[in-house]
């Protein structure tokens, strides 16, 4: 028989879109609800205590309206602070976004690795425990931009962006102690694949960039196996504040997959 039961993706914004392209990858054959919370709009300069009260609730009630068969927090700021309170929550898988420290440590020749994320991000102990454990022997350099956030989302609308500014946002990694031999970062926040082209094209020498998309869509696939689909898969866009969208937005969004857009 045929479950209609969606994969419900959510982020702050955009970014879970670098998710959802490897999981639709996988299963073409899903329906998905991606939401978008632009009301609480950015969480990288949130406090924790915003975060930890605001996505239980939200996804709460996402749960309860859209009935899935999994969640994916396709946020890593909510994810290192939220993760393990919606788990305890929810009654259904939830799949988190990990900041890709592994292999980027498993990549680099020079041993020097940079995280790039939200400052919400690149503060957390969840750092730490992921550098210790899979980067003990590199040299990890954090930084965090809320500025990169914006030039993703602008990106998405159709709006022009200024290499000077991506330039500007690598040199938060490239001019620390040892940011000349950083030969790979990992891209903490799920908005900045979305702009790792542009990254890469500013950076003063070569750097590859790691993001942890492909890895969170085998997950999915892993938990999902064995299941019924539905018949008619659909993608949906939800947004959790009223939004005057671009039509070229509107576009991409719809050339991701997700041809309907709605506001919660």
């Amino acid at each position: 028989m045929a479950d209609d039961r969606p994969i419900l993706m959510f982020d702050s914004g955009v970014g879970g879109l670098s998710v959802l392209g490897p999981t639709r990858e996988l299963l073409p054959q899903a329906s998905y609800v991606y939401v978008a919370d632009n009301g609480g709009f950015p969480y990288g300069t949130k406090t924790e205590a915003e975060i930890a009260a605001r996505v239980p609730a939200l996804l709460g009630r996402l749960v309860e309206r859209y009935r899935p068969r999994l969640v994916v927090i396709a946020c890593n700021t909510a994810s290192t602070i939220a993760l393990a309170a919606v788990r305890a929550a929810l009654d259904l898988p939830v799949v988190g976004t990990v900041p890709a420290i592994k292999p980027a440590a498993e990549q680099s020749k020079n041993r020097v690795i940079g995280v790039l994320g939200t400052d919400a991000t690149v503060r957390q102990p969840y750092v730490d425990d992921l550098s210790a454990r899979f980067a003990a022997d590199c040299t990890v350099l954090r930084h965090g931009s809320a500025r990169l956030v914006e030039l993703a989302e602008a990106k998405l609308r159709g709006e022009a962006t200024d290499r000077e500014e991506y330039r500007a946002v690598l040199a938060g990694l490239t001019d620390q102690a040892g940011g000349e031999r950083m030969d790979i970062a990992v891209l903490a926040c799920t908005h900045f694949p979305l702009v790792a082209d542009e990254l890469a094209a500013a950076a003063p020498h070569p750097i590859a960039f790691v993001d942890g998309g492909p890895g969170i869509a085998r997950r999915v696939a892993y938990l999902t196996q064995g299941q019924e689909w539905p018949a008619h898969p659909i993608g949906q866009a939800i947004f959790t504040a009223p939004v005057d969208l671009p039509d070229a937005f509107v576009d991409e969004l719809a050339r991701r997959g997700l041809p309907s857009v709605a506001t919660l």
